[in-house]
């Protein structure tokens, strides 16, 4: 009779604990009976009940889910590779659906990267680099305070952009949005995560950063160079005016002391007459000196003043 009795609260107890289930409210659930789905989705918490043993309790999340892709290599239209890598936010919205397509979410996160990846892909074949790079057609450049309203023209100036990241995601989402839909899934948001270049761009960028600090560079050589020549012609122009300066003042005191010294001459050799007469042997003598040297053959006239002295010598 124990036995008996022992028996049947344990066929109970299993039969209870397999016609009542739990709803989270994190989670609804779909029951289905034979493998078929039962009725409609239930999305409400608490306690629940079904057809014990025969009906399974399938627990779907209905929180929004994360999808991150890995990152892949691809060409852009102008045939430039960039790794791209990408995350969104899905959520599960049809749970009948999603159970008779996806069963669960290792399947639907497969099929995200299926879909997800190849209208990626599609998105950045038909646009150039510098439109998935840059994220609006109006953003001002950061621009050297160094740089001249020439060089900004130039230099930083932005290549312009008709779309730009934010509506290649766009694009990228609602292509993606209504394959995903026929699954009970609904795609929340899209996102580029990160935009790497690859190895074989990653040179010409490098190319055209050196080109325009190079050009920047060569103009600031330019202008040194046109300070220091005209640092070197003020140079010039200063030690010109001050050697020409100091060459009047060297000639004005010169003139002042040969005035001065003919003076005293003067007033030395004009006391009489024979101060007179020495002060012009003197300088006749001087004359000489200077003028006749070895070898030399003088041609005078016997008028002439310089030879007075030699006229009047003794044989």
């Amino acid at each position: 009779m124990k036995a008996f009795i022992l028996i049947l609260i344990v066929a109970v107890f299993l039969l209870v604990s397999n016609s009542v289930y739990k709803v989270n409210e994190t989670e609804q659930v779909i029951i289905t009976q034979f493998g078929k789905p039962i009725g409609e989705a239930i999305t409400t918490a608490g306690l629940k009940f079904k057809v014990p043993f025969i009906q399974e309790v399938n627990p779907i999340d209905k929180r929004i889910l994360e999808w991150d892709g890995n990152p892949s290599n691809m060409p852009t239209k102008d045939k430039l590779y960039v790794a791209v890598d990408l995350f969104a936010r899905w959520q599960i919205v049809d749970p009948l659906q999603y159970l008779l397509r996806l069963r669960d979410e290792r399947s639907a996160q497969s099929r995200l990267d299926d879909i997800l990846g190849s209208e990626t892909r599609n998105a950045v074949a038909k646009h150039e680099l510098i439109e998935i790079i840059r994220t609006t057609s109006d953003r001002q450049p950061l621009l050297d305070a160094s740089l001249t309203e020439e060089d900004q023209a130039t230099l930083g100036s932005l290549v312009p952009i008709s779309k730009g990241r934010k509506m290649v995601e766009e694009e990228i989402f609602n292509a993606a949005a209504s394959k995903v839909k026929v699954f009970g899934i609904e795609l929340m948001d899209i996102r580029f995560k990160r935009i790497n270049y690859n190895e074989s761009v990653r040179p010409k960028i490098y190319d055209r950063m050196i080109s325009e600090r190079r050009q920047i560079a060569e103009r600031f050589r330019s202008e040194g160079n046109g300070e220091a020549a005209r640092i070197n012609g003020f140079r010039e122009r200063e030690l010109n005016k001050i050697q020409s300066e100091a060459y009047r003042q060297v000639e004005e005191i010169r003139g002042e002391a040969d005035a001065k010294a003919t003076e005293i001459y003067a007033n030395a050799y004009n006391k009489d007459a024979d101060s007179v007469d020495f002060f012009e042997f003197q300088k006749t003598m001087e004359m000489y000196k200077s003028v006749i040297k070895d070898n030399t053959t003088l041609i005078l006239s016997t008028e002439s003043e310089a030879f007075q002295f030699l006229k009047g010598m003794d044989p």
